[in-house]
């Protein structure tokens, strides 16, 4: 390695500014506060430019990675966020809740000596400079085709497939069925981490791509795929994610106070419950809160129950922190911001008072054994190992299921025994001429930036199909 590249690899990499934990763990204010353009420039300036770059085989959407970084070493800021558009159609999303450090920085060569290239925090901050101070630009489209594409649901995938296919010179009709499109990274994602302004910045370009969104628009319940394709449309894609709850099926589930995770942040994110009465969203507010499961999506509710006023909060999951699987960055807040993890701990039962409300739950503790199907080592519980602990508020966090009211409604989608939709992993098809899936619908819940990837290879393959055929 050169002398320049080793001095490269011996400057710090920037540190994120953040609102101070004992502040932001009483307000819904977004956590980081985002680089100055000193700091992404030095930032920049620690990328060795590979010739061979993996950071780009470890993004699902192969952003130009090294481009990008190498136009905000020169302070070319705008130049940056049109490298990030050729590729990624939500740079300012990804920037901020992407798993880069398994993904694109995991395979940064600067890591394999120090810590990688922060590549997250710069394409958050090339992003939000374009936001901020660019003359709202779009990327141009191709002619029009006269080809219809109806896209069913306005998540992470949905919003790729739209803004690619635009691009191509296609008319896309976006269906959602909530009040407002963004999916999961609106009702699911908490402001604090991914605020509302954001999405709706990333939505609005698409329509000035020419993108028509219909909100409160439940395909399988008002109008269903064929009959879309009766109205004149030429492909579908189906990407409405995993959004029916799962519960564990305890003694007590059903007592007043416990929610799964879904609905408890859907009426706080989306429907604004944290500012009731000023929006008529009631939302229960535990002083005693326990979050049931680890991975990012516990976080966020854990997280969000202490901003609502909780005066302890209780993460408690059946395995140790070695196996939690939430984002470090996600599990590192959350413990800065005063939230107790419980651990090789599993719920057995809850208990209720006259009334029928919350007063606390069962647990029994729990020992690691030989690991299971998914590599983690299997949680074996401990006989006789029985406690309580008091609460007044439960949130369920243990995954979610796909919903069958549009999958019931379209005859000819062949299904897995989960209820996802069968899809070929390479494009998206699915065994219904016409329609293509991706995103947590088929593959049940992961990440932004896989759902990403998924509509990436999907509307690839839907243009090819409106050129060439099925």
């Amino acid at each position: 390695m050169s002398d320049k590249k080793q001095e490269k690899i011996k400057v710090s990499r920037a540190k994120m500014p953040e609102q101070d934990p004992d502040v932001r763990r009483r307000n819904f204010k977004e956590v980081p506060e985002g680089l100055t353009p000193e700091m992404a420039v030095a930032e920049a300036k620690r990328c060795l430019q590979c010739k061979n770059p993996k950071c780009m085989e470890g993004c699902p959407v192969s952003v130009k990675i090294p481009e990008f970084i190498s136009l905000i070493a020169q302070e070319d800021f705008m130049g940056a966020a049109k490298k990030l558009w050729e590729r990624n159609a939500l740079p300012a999303v990804c920037g901020r809740v992407c798993p880069q450090e398994e993904q694109c920085e995991g395979q940064c060569i600067v890591g394999k000596k120090d810590k990688p290239v922060a590549i997250g925090y710069l394409e958050r901050f090339a992003a939000d400079y374009a936001r901020k101070n660019g003359s709202g630009e779009v990327p141009p489209v191709e002619e029009k085709t006269g080809k219809k594409i109806a896209v069913i649901g306005s998540g992470p995938s949905g919003l790729t497939v739209a803004g690619d296919l635009l691009l191509k010179g296609h008319d896309v009709t976006i269906f959602e069925a909530f009040h407002k499109p963004g999916g999961v990274l609106v009702y699911g994602i908490p402001e604090f981490r991914l605020p509302k302004e954001i999405v709706a910045s990333e939505v609005a370009t698409l329509e000035k791509m020419g993108a028509k969104i219909e909100c409160n628009s439940v395909v399988g319940a008002s109008v269903t795929i064929d009959e879309l394709f009766a109205e004149g449309y030429d492909a579908a894609y189906i990407g409405v994610g995993a959004g029916l709850p799962r519960f564990m099926n305890l003694e007590g589930e059903n007592l007043i106070g416990i929610y799964s995770a879904n609905e408890y942040l859907t009426r706080t994110n989306l429907m604004k419950g944290y500012l009731f009465p000023q929006y008529d969203t009631p939302i229960a507010r535990g002083k005693n809160v326990v979050v049931l499961g680890a991975g990012n999506v516990a976080m966020d509710s854990a997280r969000t129950a202490m901003r609502l006023g909780a005066e302890s909060v209780k993460v408690v999951y059946r395995r140790s922190r070695e196996e939690m699987p939430a984002r470090a960055e996600e599990l590192h807040h959350a413990q800065e911001e005063h939230i107790e993890f419980v651990l090789l701990t599993n719920p057995t039962r809850f208990f209720g008072d006259a009334n029928g409300r919350l007063i606390g739950m069962e647990c029994l503790k729990m020992e690691l054994g030989e690991p299971d199907d998914s590599g983690r080592r299997r949680p074996v519980p401990v006989k006789g190992s029985e406690f309580r602990i008091d609460c007044d508020l439960v949130v369920v966090s243990v995954g979610s299921n796909a919903n069958p009211l549009l999958t019931n409604s379209t005859p000819g989608l062949k299904l897995n025994r989960w209820g996802n939709i069968v899809a070929d992993p390479a494009n998206g098809k699915t065994s219904k001429r016409g329609v293509w899936a991706g995103g947590d619908i088929v593959t049940g819940a992961a990440t932004v930036i896989l759902a990403m990837g998924a509509g990436r290879a999907a509307a690839d393959s839907i243009h090819d199909y409106l050129s060439r055929g099925w």
